[in-house]
């Protein structure tokens, strides 16, 4: 098997799609990653590919990852155009594998090019607005036309019902929901405990969480203007911000709070960037929280911070108000609403805990990836367009 990525930095689909190359290769399954930028500048942050947490979990388990050596973000590199010896390294991995996966539909841009060995691909979708990414859906129906896409893993039925909208034929799209690993997120009094000291958050404090990347579909200053509120009339309460861009050496961000908070005090609002102990900062929490206006499919953020007791509260974007439905709320893109329901989150806690508990099953890693590998193994036979249903998980 062979991954493709466009990058390795800070997001969801990539935490979900390097965990499930781990998992199969703990089912036996032989894999490689081949990555296109070897550095990434976005956010406000420069990501090099040997310090992502991705990268070092799978060189940890011996899955071997390269990089054509290419820098995104600076300069203007046509994303279509590769080298002779860039051709040449992506020839030598494809070579190799039986099947491709495609990290979203970038890498296809490079799985089309002419000369290429012909392999399988099966392109993983994580976005449910197809139309929003420049030349990729363009890239994804014409890698379609020519046969190089066997299928594509929607991580969220609103992903899949917007590329089937967009124009990809039903038969190819396979919903397969995203999953975490139980052992590492749930609930943990000891890592509560450990945060907030960290932070110097008392223990009884009540505590929002918000996990992303500084990007405009996250709507941070939707997040911030809650957060004013909240802050303002929940005197004990704290706002934790993680994520790549979620720093003060962020111009973009400090703007954005300057502009929420006026000359009000913001102490009370911890910008932790890019953690890896997530877990650790989840079980720390009261509330999960996301404002996002679009692009959203099934949102990691929330499905860790719920295994983590955190009570979900959410915007109605892609899957979220499934996922959040009998676990917490879904507001509407207002700063007084969502304020209020970070307040009769934290209020009602107790009574989340047990659907909470109940959907862990729902939720679970090893579900995600048995998924994973039953639709590989029929592409790899040539029948994965037999599936009567596009539902895998």
């Amino acid at each position: 098997m062979l991954s493709v990525y466009e990058g390795f930095f800070s997001g969801g689909a990539r935490i979900v799609h390097s965990d499930v190359v781990l998992g199969l290769r703990e089912g036996g399954q032989h894999h490689q990653v081949l990555c296109i930028h070897g550095e990434v500048h976005r956010e406000a942050t420069r990501q090099r590919m040997e310090d992502d947490a991705c990268y070092k979990a799978l060189t940890g388990a011996d899955v071997g990852v390269t990089s054509l050596g290419r820098t995104f973000g600076i300069g203007g590199t046509d994303p279509a155009v590769f080298s002779g010896p860039e051709l040449a390294d992506t020839a030598r991995a494809t070579a190799g594998a039986d099947v491709i996966l495609s990290l979203k539909e970038q890498p296809l841009a490079l799985l089309r090019q002419a000369g290429l060995p012909r392999r399988p691909v099966v392109v993983c979708l994580h976005r449910s607005d197809p139309e929003n990414q420049g030349r990729a859906l363009g890239d994804l129906k014409a890698a379609i036309a020519d046969g190089t896409v066997a299928a594509a893993v929607c991580c969220a039925e609103s992903t899949r019902a917007a590329y089937e909208a967009a124009g990809v034929p039903a038969g190819l799209l396979h919903v397969i929901p995203n999953g975490v690993d139980l052992i590492r997120f749930r609930p943990d009094p000891a890592r509560r405990l450990a945060v907030r000291t960290s932070l110097g958050v008392p223990a009884d404090a009540p505590v929002v969480v918000f996990a992303a990347r500084y990007d405009g579909m996250k709507n941070v200053p939707l997040f911030l203007a809650a957060a004013r509120e909240w802050l303002g009339s929940v005197p004990g309460g704290h706002v934790l911000m993680c994520g790549a861009g979620m720093t003060a050496v962020n111009p973009g961000l400090t703007a954005d709070i300057a502009d929420a908070f006026g000359g009000q005090d913001r102490g009370r609002l911890h910008l932790l960037g890019v953690r890896h102990d997530m877990e650790t900062v989840y079980a720390g929490a009261d509330v999960v929280a996301l404002t996002s206006s679009w692009g959203e499919a099934a949102p990691l953020c929330l499905i860790e911070g719920m295994m983590c007791g955190a009570v979900p509260v959410a915007t109605d974007v892609g899957d979220s108000a499934a996922i959040v439905a009998g676990h917490g709320l879904v507001t509407p893109p207002d700063p007084g609403a969502i304020a209020a329901a970070w307040t009769e989150a934290v209020a009602n806690r107790d009574t989340y805990a047990p659907a909470l508990t109940a959907s862990r099953e729902r939720f679970s890693r090893t579900r995600m990836i048995a998924s994973y590998a039953a639709l590989i193994d029929r592409v790899y036979a040539g029948d994965a367009l037999t599936v009567g249903s596009p539902e895998e998980g």
